[in-house]
């Protein structure tokens, strides 16, 4: 996956100058859209789009600065109006893109490396399942998108639970894990940016497709998971995990994301405090 993300890079940097589409992107690294955004997010720390963004001013910052007119400059990089243009520099860089030619000032954002770091020599544990199809039965409401921490719109979705709603889940609940899960979907930055809302559900896997109204019904596909067990202290080592599947396991695996809802599980231990053991199931297909 390393090498692709890589070729990708350069396939953007031979391209800086065209209408760069990022589902053609992703095609070119030969993996879903999907798949591949969740990596090059989690790896670079930006989004695919506002990588190439800064990559196209950071080039124009260097044409303007070696004498181009700002007018052709606008238009190279795509930009349909001067007013555009000088908008989208001026936030980017502080400046304004007459600033580069008067006062020789500039802006630089380096094409990005892909590399492998060996931190620690720390095994993931994983393993890999055939689920059938399934529904995701519960109670769920839109949550801010929040990557550390206690969400505390959870905990208050949580709390609203009732005893008929967790006595009906309870009797509803027939199929591997046997226990209350979270899911989450339905992101408004596609689980890409710490902004915006998804959709947090809390409930069981089950089969069964009589479900009063009293809860929400979320049908899942049959699909292969991946599924990553950790235990330590919570949030923060669930939070973790999510991390290093992204950055580290998934790039390095035979295995893509799919664009369906994942889910995990937590149980508290009763004898340490903010202490748990968690799974958390990931969609996958073989690259």
């Amino acid at each position: 996956m390393l090498n692709e993300l890589n070729h990708v890079i350069d396939y953007i940097e031979e391209h800086l100058t065209d209408d760069l589409s990022l589902e053609i992107i992703s095609e070119y690294a030969g993996v879903s859209d999907y798949h591949f955004r969740q990596i090059f997010f989690y790896l670079s720390g930006l989004t695919l789009s506002e990588y190439v963004k800064n990559r196209k001013l950071s080039e124009a910052s260097m044409d303007l600065l070696h004498g181009e007119k700002v007018t052709d400059v606008a238009m190279k990089y795509g930009y349909q109006s001067m007013d555009g243009f000088t908008r989208a520099f001026k936030k980017w860089s502080g400046f304004l893109p007459s600033d580069v030619i008067k006062k020789g000032i500039s802006k630089s954002f380096p094409k990005l490396s892909f590399i492998i770091t060996v931190k620690g020599g720390i095994n993931m544990e994983f393993r890999i399942e055939d689920k059938p199809a399934f529904n995701l039965v519960g109670v769920s409401n839109r949550v801010p998108i929040q990557f550390e921490g206690v969400n505390n719109e959870i905990v208050k979705l949580a709390q609203s639970i009732t005893d008929e709603q967790k006595k009906e889940m309870h009797s509803l609940q027939n199929i591997k894990p046997y226990e209350i899960v979270n899911a989450s979907y339905e992101a408004d930055a596609n689980f890409l940016k710490e902004e915006g809302d998804l959709t947090h559900l809390i409930g069981v896997l089950t089969t069964e497709s009589q479900v009063s109204d009293l809860l929400e019904v979320v049908p899942v596909e049959a699909y292969t998971w991946a599924v990553f067990p950790n235990e330590g202290p919570f949030p923060s080592t669930l939070q973790d995990t999510m991390a290093k599947i992204y950055s580290e396991w998934l790039p390095s695996s035979d295995y893509e994301v799919i664009n369906a809802p994942s889910f995990s599980f937590t149980k508290m231990d009763k004898n340490k405090i903010n202490f748990a053991y968690s799974e958390v199931w990931i969609p996958v297909r073989k690259r």
